[in-house]
Order: C-alpha cells, then sequence, then structure tokens
C-alpha cells in the first residue's frame, strides 16, 4: 500500500530537483505515463529523493507553488509493506475515513482512498480546489482505478455535502467526478436523488406562508437576497445557489448594501417633494397595519387610496419605495414566486437608532444592512439550522417536516467513488516494437472447488515479448498477480481459460490478438478472506434501516445472536458508551416468551 501525502513546510530546504506544484503529474511532467498503474508508480519515483533512516520506504517530492513569494510543499510517498500490518484487510474499502494538507493511499493494483484534504480554513497554505486539482491530475497520471472518499468536510457547523447538494445538486467533490458510491442507514442512490431533488424545489413562498407568524427573521433573508439577486430565487435550490455565489465573489473586506438611502425624488419627477413625502407616510402606515407580514402591491395600494386619490402617485412612490429607509423602518420588497405579484413588508429597526433620526441612517443601521461574507455565513447558518437541520420553529406543518428528513438522507450519504479507469483505453503497445500487452484475471480454485467469481481481481496488463509462449504468460500471470495481492502468494496458474492451447510452447500471440482479454485458471490454497480487499470474518450486518453490510457507521452486536445493528436505529445516542450487555429486539422478545423452569 501507498501513503501519498502533502505537507506545507516553507522552512525545509532541499539540495534535490523542485518541481512546478501547479504542472506536476501532467504528462511528461517529470515523466511520460504509458503504462499500468505500478509500472507508472515506480517510474515517478524515479524522480524522487529517497528519504533514509525510516523504518518503511519513502520517497519525497518538492513542489513549489509560488516564487514570490516563495510558498513550497511536500509530497511524500511511504510504501506500507503488507507483511508488516496487523490487519491485512483495507478498512478504507469498506468506508474512507489526520493533519496534512492531503492524504490518500494507493493498494498497489490501482485502487486508491482519498483520506482527507484539508484547505485555507484548516489552517493549510492552498485552498481544497487546488489540492483536489492536484490530486486528481496524479491519480490520472498513475493511471489508478477507483478512487473513493468519506465526505465528511463542514464550515461554520454546516455540512457541505448538505449545502453544496441543497444548491448544486451534487457533492463538492463532484467537480471532479466523484459520484455516489453508496449511502449509510440503508440510504439508496435513488433515495439520495429524491431527497436532493425535494429540497432543492422548495418554494420560498411557502415556507414564508407556514411560519410568518412564528420566525419573522427568515422571510426577511429571503427578501435581502432576493433583492441582490437579477433574478427570481425562487426555491430553496435557487436561494442557497445564489448564496455561494455570492460568497465567491465577494472578497472578504467587501459589502453590497441590500438597501438604498436615496431619497424618492427625481428631478423630472411631476409630483412635489411634500407631495411624495406624503404618499410615502400612508403607504408605511398602511404596511404597519399589516402586522408586518408580506402583502401585495394591490392590497397596500387599495389601502393608501383612502388618503390619497392620485393613483399615478401611489405608483411611482410603490415602485421606488423598496429597500428604502423611511423613519423606523426598512420597507422590503420581494416578488411572489407563485402569483408573479410585488409584495411589501416592513421590518422595525427603531431599536438600532433614536426615534430623533428618523430619516438619517446611523452607522447601526448601515452595518445592518449591509451584507459582508460574514454576514452572508450567519444569514446561512440560520437558514441551515432553523429550517433544515432544527425545525422547532416550524412544528406542526406537515409540508415543511419533510425538509429534515430530506437533510437526514443527504447528510447518511458520505461515500463517493471516481472510476478512473474509464478515461483510459487499454494500452496496446508500451512504446516497445518487441513488446506488447494482453489483459488478465485469474479464476482460483481450492482443491476441486472453485471460488466465486464475485472475488476475481480486475484485469491487469501483463507485458510480453512478441515471442512469447503460453509457459511465458503464466508464469508473468504468476509474478504479477502474487506480487500485488498478498493472499495469492501461493497461486498457481494451470491453464489459460479463453485460448486454444496444445502445449506451453505455443505462440501467445499466435492464439490471441493484442489488447486481448483472457483469462487465466490457476490453483489456491489460501482462505478467502485472505484475497479479499474486505474482512468477510467481520460479523454479519442486519439492521432494521436495512443496511446488510458494515458502512463505516457505529455498530453495536448483540450478545445473543450476534448481529450487528446501528446504534442509531437502536436509540443510542452518539454521546453515550455501548452497554455492556445488548440484545435486540428479536432476541428480547425470544427471551419474554421463553418458558420458565419449573
Amino acid at each position: 500500500m501507498l501513503n501519498v501525502e502533502v505537507i506545507g513546510n516553507n522552512k525545509r530546504k532541499r539540495c534535490g530537483r523542485v518541481f512546478r506544484f501547479k504542472n506536476f503529474a501532467e504528462p511528461g511532467y517529470p515523466v511520460m505515463f504509458g503504462g499500468p498503474f505500478r509500472e507508472n508508480v515506480n517510474a515517478l519515483l524515479e524522480y524522487a529523493n529517497l528519504e533514509s533512516h525510516l523504518s518503511m520506504p519513502m520517497w519525497s517530492f518538492e513542489l513549489e507553488v509560488h516564487h514570490h513569494p516563495p510558498l513550497h510543499i511536500f509530497l511524500f510517498v511511504i510504501e506500507e509493506p503488507i507483511e508488516a500490518v496487523l490487519n491485512r484487510h483495507c478498512k478504507h474499502c469498506q468506508y474512507v475515513g489526520n493533519g496534512h494538507m492531503m492524504h490518500g493511499v494507493f493498494h498497489s493494483n490501482g485502487f486508491g482512498h482519498l483520506l482527507c484534504v484539508n484547505g485555507l480554513e484548516m489552517g493549510s497554505n492552498l485552498p481544497g480546489n487546488q489540492i483536489m486539482d492536484f490530486w486528481n491530475r496524479l491519480c490520472k497520471a498513475l493511471q489508478a482505478r477507483k478512487v473513493s472518499l468519506n465526505d465528511v468536510s463542514e464550515k461554520r457547523g454546516m455540512e457541505l455535502r448538505l449545502v453544496n447538494g441543497i444548491a448544486y445538486s451534487e457533492s463538492w467533490f463532484s467537480r471532479w467526478g466523484y459520484k455516489f458510491g453508496r449511502g449509510s442507514f440503508g440510504v439508496t442512490q435513488s433515495m439520495y436523488l429524491k431527497a436532493i431533488e425535494a429540497i432543492r424545489s422548495m418554494p420560498l413562498y411557502l415556507i414564508t406562508h407556514h411560519i410568518t407568524n412564528s420566525n419573522h427573521a427568515i422571510p426577511l433573508i429571503f427578501s435581502r437576497y432576493q433583492t441582490l439577486s437579477d433574478q427570481s430565487l425562487l426555491t430553496l435550490g435557487d436561494l442557497f445557489s445564489f448564496m455561494l455565489d455570492l460568497k465567491s465573489r465577494l472578497p472578504p473586506d467587501l459589502s453590497i448594501a441590500s438597501y438604498t438611502t436615496t431619497a424618492l425624488l427625481e428631478t423630472n419627477s411631476r409630483w412635489s417633494p411634500k407631495r411624495i413625502q406624503m404618499a410615502t407616510r400612508v403607504i408605511v402606515e398602511a404596511l404597519k397595519n399589516t402586522e408586518f407580514r408580506w402583502v401585495s402591491r394591490q392590497e397596500v395600494r387599495d389601502a393608501a387610496r383612502a388618503y390619497i386619490g392620485d393613483t399615478g402617485l401611489l405608483d411611482f412612490v410603490l415602485k421606488s419605495l423598496g429597500n428604502h429607509v423611511v423613519g423606523n423602518y426598512l420597507v422590503r420588497r420581494s416578488l411572489n414566486p407563485v402569483t408573479k405579484v410585488l409584495e411589501y413588508c416592513l421590518e422595525d429597526i427603531s431599536k438600532l437608532y433614536t426615534c430623533n433620526q428618523s430619516l438619517v441612517m446611523s452607522n447601526k443601521v448601515k452595518d445592518k444592512f449591509k451584507i459582508t461574507r460574514t454576514q452572508l455565513i450567519k444569514d446561512m447558518l440560520y437558514l441551515y439550522n432553523y429550517i433544515l437541520v432544527d425545525p422547532k420553529p416550524i412544528m406542526g406543518s406537515e409540508f415543511l417536516s419533510a425538509i429534515p428528513l430530506a437533510a437526514r438522507i443527504i447528510l447518511d450519504t458520505k461515500y463517493f467513488i471516481k472510476d478512473y479507469f474509464g478515461d483510459f483505453s487499454y494500452q496496446l503497445d508500451l512504446g516497445s516494437q518487441d513488446k506488447l500487452n494482453l489483459y488478465c484475471t485469474i479464476l482460483m480454485r481450492n482443491g476441486d472447488e472453485y471460488l466465486n467469481k464475485a472475488f476475481m481481481p480486475p484485469h491487469e496488463c501483463i507485458t510480453l515479448k512478441t515471442t512469447a509462449t503460453i509457459n511465458d504468460l503464466k508464469l508473468e500471470v504468476e509474478r504479477s498477480f502474487r506480487e500485488m495481492y498478498w493472499g495469492l502468494r501461493s497461486f498457481v496458474v494451470e491453464s489459460i481459460q479463453n485460448l486454444s492451447v496444445n502445449n506451453g510452447t505455443d505462440m501467445v500471440f499466435g492464439l490471441t490478438k493484442v489488447g486481448e482479454k483472457v483469462v487465466a485458471e490457476g490453483r489456491h490454497t489460501n482462505m478467502i478472506e485472505q484475497i479479499c480487499e474486505r474482512d468477510p470474518n467481520s460479523g454479519v450486518v442486519d439492521c432494521g434501516c436495512g443496511t446488510i453490510e458494515d458502512d463505516g457507521e457505529r455498530m453495536v452486536s448483540c450478545d445473543i445472536c450476534e448481529i450487528l445493528q446501528h446504534t442509531r436505529c437502536v436509540r443510542i445516542p452518539n454521546d453515550q458508551d455501548i452497554p455492556h450487555i445488548f440484545l435486540c429486539k428479536k432476541c428480547e422478545q425470544e427471551i419474554v416468551f421463553f418458558p420458565s423452569l419449573p
């Protein structure tokens, strides 16, 4: 197993070659990657610095990120011999879960796991997207097969797989091609996609309608970002997408006002300032009488006409009044996504300044209605907590109670995977005229019994001379698979299944084509669990949520039947220790109905 780690250290100096970070692992830099995974790794390590005085083989590369100011990071490659490992089954093949910028591992057959990415928020020198670009280049260059990851990234207490799922219908890692691999707690891909769509398509208007009487902050947040957007924000997906995009464009020290303080006057206006001010006060009073709820433009206009007969004046003021501060109030305006009409609402800001300051904007008011990156994250966190995770303010609404249920399904989907090998066609020639490729897998037999075809390893590239015989092919297959798989160190090839072979001296390329896929059949005497990527003896899972295999979540075993179940599903809190004695419901019921002894 190869451990790949990226560490930032500006103080460390090397005498070896320094590579450019942004180009490292591109074709030809530092080497042309043309062979199978193991050969590509060996070719790359020819350019590395060999570290000395270590218990395991270790190589390093110095990578320059910036020249001015100088910023160098180090890529370490550590080979972990399988014979030195106590548990030879990779736990990351089941689920993926350290203080580096990046840490990933590769098996010798090209399957790998990205264990962690720590961007700027975690104190590293590089943003997460640059680290992921580097990892992606490395996987492609080495021709990795499949790489998995466990997305547990969060920021300010928000699980980013939920936020990104709502905003963009997918995980942040999907930018690099990582897709649904497996859900926890019985979550399927269909459930995951439906949960994302259910939350993304939730109309903001209906949320506002259900919570108007219990939560005034959420409608104001909706309105705040609607006024900044050039397009209508109709759903939660629209809102979260706009907020994330706005956050990416906002420098830390810049703010955008979500209000305007200009007077409702125009040089070419046919109404005097006095009449405009009178109409403004009438409209504000009409809005005050609605008890701070959202009302349609027509409703406000009809109420104001009892005092102002000039409908043209009312239309002018209503058109200009949105998101203005008038006296002690901020007048909010928003487009109703369902009815497609303008609605108005008052926000009382009188507590921010004294009444004597009426039409004068104080610094407190300005600060309150300026959208900074900090304010934006604060607003998003509020929506995250009070709509997605903790719906206490909106209890009693069946319509909105579905949101946290769908959010739970998204949060239970953490395991993503990318098939890198699908990006490559089979290489027919490694650059030498007297050597060609075949792609071979093996079918194993223990005595007279064939092992399940599900345990057949993936096809491996076998390089042979053009004059190779069937016996040469057998020896090369044995050598390759013994080298890659610890459990196959006693594997012996007996025949090539899909070739018409008379004897071992027959020429290989007289019987098959270059690039052909073949199956080698052979004898294997080791126990099956030694060649499995996961330990088949780790226990039987049969949880009420539908899970039938270990998905990486905390589990408890019944002390009678030894069946494993999720602690969450049997209502054992995460902050509570697993009880010393635990019985599943089935065993508990059997004990209750078990006849008592005389």
